[in-house]
């Protein structure tokens, strides 16, 4: 996506996607507001499509998104974890089981693990899975996430981490009632 349309695509989908406009609302409510400075357009040389950075905001990487759903589930994910640092002032994102949680709530809460999405990811692979499909992805997830964390040494440990939260973060569903 170029950067001009990431840029216009980014303030119609705050404006007008609610799962969006509800975590924003939500960061408001928690006293964490959002203005447009919370969010840069860059490139970047890895493959994925943005991040959330502590004290910074949502980086959203124009080269690596695809399309609107892309942005709009990107921007859901990471807004769960700005939330989750709005409500834990003492977040320590280099804390695997820290990090493991905010990945499992991002993922579980932001439709990455809609069935939808991962028949598209995975369509004849086997992987995509109708029996438990959405708590083996949000797990795949997580793993995929906090393996990439600069504290984590192995695939191995970053399973660890999440298997050691997934309940509890799993349940967790705030600010929403239940999974949306």
């Amino acid at each position: 996506m170029r950067p001009e349309t990431c840029k216009s695509e980014l303030e119609d989908i705050t404006r007008n996607v609610p799962h969006v406009r509800f975590m924003l609302e939500a960061l408001e409510k928690a006293g964490c507001p959002v203005n447009k400075s919370f969010f840069e357009i860059e490139a970047n040389s890895k493959p994925v499509t943005g991040g959330f950075m502590p004290d910074k905001g949502i980086k959203l990487f124009h080269n690596n998104l695809r399309t609107r759903t892309d942005m709009e589930n990107m921007l859901a994910h990471e807004l769960i974890h700005a939330y989750d640092a709005c409500r834990n002032k003492d977040m320590k994102w280099l804390d695997l089981k820290h990090h493991a949680c905010s990945e499992v709530r991002a993922s579980n809460l932001s439709q990455d693990c809609h069935w939808l999405n991962e028949f598209t990811r995975f369509p004849l692979t086997g992987i995509f899975s109708f029996v438990n499909g959405h708590q083996k992805c949000v797990r795949r997830r997580a793993e995929l996430s906090v393996a990439m964390n600069p504290s984590c040494k192995s695939k191995e440990q970053a399973k660890e981490a999440v298997d050691s939260v997934f309940q509890q973060c799993f349940r967790d569903t705030r600010p929403f009632n239940d999974i949306p």
